[in-house]
């Protein structure tokens, strides 16, 4: 599609003319309900107090036209313990727990899911492919890729308040999307992009456990791709993700548990399995699986590494290598998310003793009721997933973080300009959109006991909300840009899009912060 038509696509029916990312502003801070707005002092940015520099620094700009680094340095959490809030939590779900904001990255759960749209050039080669094949095999890399970014992110984004928005257009990208927070008890963060190519959409209601060691993600909840010139649907859940050495030792994040990517018009199936990375880390990271039609005959085998890049194999070319003893020792489909039997005696210890994963319920073999071991350290990063096997097909490769990842939360670029502010987006956005969020502000300027009681006021805020809706008698808030239906592709329940957001009209809009 040309560009001219990409332009006429967003313009056709609102105002929408923004690119919300171009500016080159930097740190922006609200200084009144009015809209007043004013540059704060950047001195603070710089080791060495040199204002230029840190100028210079926030005038750069990444791939993706925003900004390359946060306007402070990331805070050391090195003297804070999870430990004294956890302690009373082991295998509770910890959504309806008020954490020290210590503990957060400056990133609300809504631009958390907005970072899914990264790679969203994979969904263009789906829908420029011809072989109904080739379009799994990219859908299949899509879903695969949304894990990439979370590499190294130990910080908890921020809860969205009910009614919380988030958008971001850009028609240089060829998307458009609007998240909002539709339900608070339970947590539902429901989203839909648009696009001349594609409509992407779904409602993620995470659930948090915490197992002694140990943090468990679950995120509950299925999405849909919309191919329109193939009129081809496809729906997948989000694998479940796991935060290691709660209490002591250096954080760590793996993925794990199966991911079945369904396309409902032929019935082909991508099934991938992330496995943990077991004893010594040697199955770190690694992905892998195969596609099937539907009669169940593989079609392509898949094989990668979720923080590096997911590669498309010819069947018999896979299991051939397979069949190598030496290959089957390091690589083994057939066994499934691990090649170590679970040994039942372990224990989640909170003193010590043997770490253990639980086994959650995304994976068929798996039971909340039994785990599996993993190393105590943080295991090392291993080897490349490129096994230079002929035919190969790449799929899909992550981008590298940049060099300042540490200093800015383990943010990719694509994360770094999500929650940047100007004057002229600031002109559009509804009241509701979390990048006027003061606790998130403030945690990105380095004001950490400001952010910690901005946080307070907003959550005691919603309270108070919430008990005059019941003394009214009045029943939960309604949402304004979604409404509860049935999902045409799946047939289950489901967080529409009404499509009015686009519309501008904020005046229905609730006062959050």
């Amino acid at each position: 599609m040309a560009d001219s038509d990409r332009e006429e696509y967003f313009d056709c029916d609102d105002n929408d003319s923004a690119d919300v990312s171009s500016s080159s502003s930097s740190c922006i801070e609200r200084v009144s309900a009015k809209g007043r707005w004013n540059v704060p002092d950047v001195s603070h940015c710089s080791s060495n107090g040199d204002v230029n520099s840190a100028n210079k620094r926030h005038q750069q700009r990444s791939v993706w036209g925003g900004r390359v680094s946060l306007p402070v340095p990331a805070f050391s959490r090195a003297n804070f313990s999870v430990w004294t809030i956890l302690k009373q939590c082991i295998g509770k779900e910890l959504s309806k727990v008020t954490m020290p904001v210590v503990f957060n990255e400056p990133l609300s759960f809504l631009q958390r899911v907005v970072e899914y749209m990264e790679y969203s050039s994979l969904i263009q080669r789906a829908s420029d492919a011809v072989d109904p094949v080739e379009r799994l095999e990219f859908v299949t890399a899509f879903a695969a890729s949304a894990t990439a970014s979370n590499w190294d992110r130990t910080g908890k984004p921020f809860n969205p308040l009910l009614g919380e928005t988030y958008e971001l257009s850009r028609k240089d990208l060829g998307f458009r999307i609007v998240c909002e927070q539709v339900s608070h008890h339970p947590p539902v963060s429901a989203f839909h992009v648009d696009a001349p190519l594609f409509t992407f959409s779904g409602a993620i209601n995470p659930k948090i456990k915490f197992w002694g060691k140990s943090v468990e993600v679950i995120p509950k909840g299925l999405v849909t791709l919309y191919l329109k010139k193939h009129d081809e649907a496809y729906s997948w859940q989000n694998v479940n993700c796991c935060v290691h050495n709660i209490i002591v030792g250096k954080l760590w994040i793996e993925h794990y548990g199966a991911m079945e990517v369904t396309n409902h018009r032929n019935n082909f199936k991508s099934i991938l399995n992330f496995r943990t990375c077991g004893w010594f880390g040697k199955d770190l990271h690694k992905v892998e699986g195969y596609m099937y039609d539907n009669n169940k005959q593989k079609l392509r085998a898949f094989y990668g590494k979720w923080i590096e890049a997911l590669y498309s194999y010819d069947v018999a070319t896979w299991e051939n290598y397979l069949s190598s003893p030496n290959n089957a020792l390091e690589i083994n489909t057939k066994q499934g998310i691990s090649n170590k039997t679970p040994d039942r005696s372990l224990k989640t210890d909170s003193a010590g003793g043997s770490r253990s994963i639980p086994k959650t319920q995304s994976d068929p073999q798996m039971s909340f009721t039994e785990e599996l071991e993993v190393p105590d350290e943080v295991p090392v990063r291993g080897s490349t997933c490129d096994l230079g096997l002929r035919g190969q097909k790449i799929l899909w490769v992550a981008s590298p973080k940049p060099p300042n990842a540490e200093q800015n939360h383990s943010f990719t670029l694509f994360a770094l300009m999500l929650n940047e502010l100007d004057d002229e987006l600031a002109a559009i956005l509804p009241p509701t959109d979390c990048r006027f969020r003061p606790d998130m502000r403030r945690m990105e300027e380095g004001k950490i006991d400001l952010s910690a009681e901005e946080k307070n006021r907003l959550e005691e805020k919603q309270r108070m909300a919430r008990k005059d809706r019941k003394k009214r008698k009045d029943s939960e808030s309604e949402p304004l840009w979604f409404k509860c239906g049935t999902n045409r592709y799946t047939g289950k329940e489901d967080w529409i899009c009404t499509g009015e957001y686009w519309k501008r009209s904020w005046e229905n809009c609730p006062d959050l912060y």
